[in-house]
């Protein structure tokens, strides 16, 4: 596994690459969500980058960036021991140079659920992967459905941008509880990580209601709300795959996000139904 810090040496390590490339860009502090995004990309082509860059624009005033976790030689070893071939490992300095082109999230879904709760957010997130992809130049890049909405605009960035690369969503991975996977779950207390499982309970019951023929998606968001009476809950949506509000649920076309907070931390969690 050859390990680059500076884009001049990574493009012209791509130049020579033959066949395809599978593209895994992470924040770090590697778990097994990752290692499926990095095994699946292994699966579907000849070769496998994996980019760790802590990206500041995607974080707001107040946010967890200076905290959160880094883990360098562990990310190595994860990635080495999966077959990547190249990760891609740059600073700040290499990504941003101050007076910069700036791209914005779509007017509508860019400001929505997580748009509204951290505005600017998805804007700092389609500068970074768009930077990120015309360095890699992949052939597929993967990312969790359990950041539906993010995954959602940057299928909308290569669409609209004509970009020749595929998205490819990998479902969410679980803990053995039921916990959505999530770098930020190390901040949970034992405590609070038993009351963020009802994050996952909810879900699970808005399919089972589903499963028997509810559709009303106010009924559904109350029983989730029963549900996660103990912890603070930011949202629950019910939406269409451009997440436009649903009355109704409709199969193959809904997803059904929570965020909500548990002690100071922040979860997010959904179900693509």
């Amino acid at each position: 596994m050859q390990i680059i810090k500076n884009i001049e040496e990574i493009q012209a390590l791509r130049e020579k690459m033959e066949g395809s490339v599978g593209f895994v860009p992470t924040m770090g502090a590697l778990h097994q969500g990752h290692l499926t995004l990095i095994q699946r990309a292994r699966t579907e082509n000849d070769r496998v980058v994996v980019s760790i860059f802590v990206n500041p624009t995607q974080f707001l005033p107040g946010e967890d960036l200076d905290k959160y976790p880094r883990r360098e030689e562990a990310d190595r070893k994860i990635c080495e021991l999966a077959g990547v071939d190249v990760l891609f490992m740059p600073d700040i300095e290499t990504m941003y140079h101050g007076d910069e082109v700036k791209l914005k999230a779509p007017a509508y879904l860019g400001y929505v659920l997580e748009g509204n709760r951290r505005p600017g957010h998805f804007d700092g997130v389609v500068q970074v992967v768009m930077k990120l992809f015309n360095i890699v130049q992949p052939t597929r890049a993967y990312f969790g459905k359990k950041d539906a909405q993010q995954l959602r605009i940057l299928q909308k960035m290569v669409e609209d941008f004509f970009m020749p690369l595929e998205i490819v969503p990998v479902d969410t991975v679980r803990e053995e509880d039921g916990l959505a996977l999530s770098s930020r779950n190390i901040y949970l207390k034992p405590e609070e990580r038993k009351r963020a499982l009802s994050i996952s309970r909810s879900l699970k019951r808005a399919s089972r209601l589903i499963m028997a023929g509810e559709t009303d998606a106010d009924a559904i968001e109350m029983a989730m709300k029963d549900i996660m009476k103990e912890i603070d809950v930011e949202y629950i949506a019910i939406v269409d795959r451009d997440f436009r509000p649903l009355r109704k649920v409709e199969i193959k076309k809904t997803i059904i996000l929570v965020a909500a907070r548990v002690g100071a931390t922040r979860l997010i969690d959904n179900i693509w139904i």
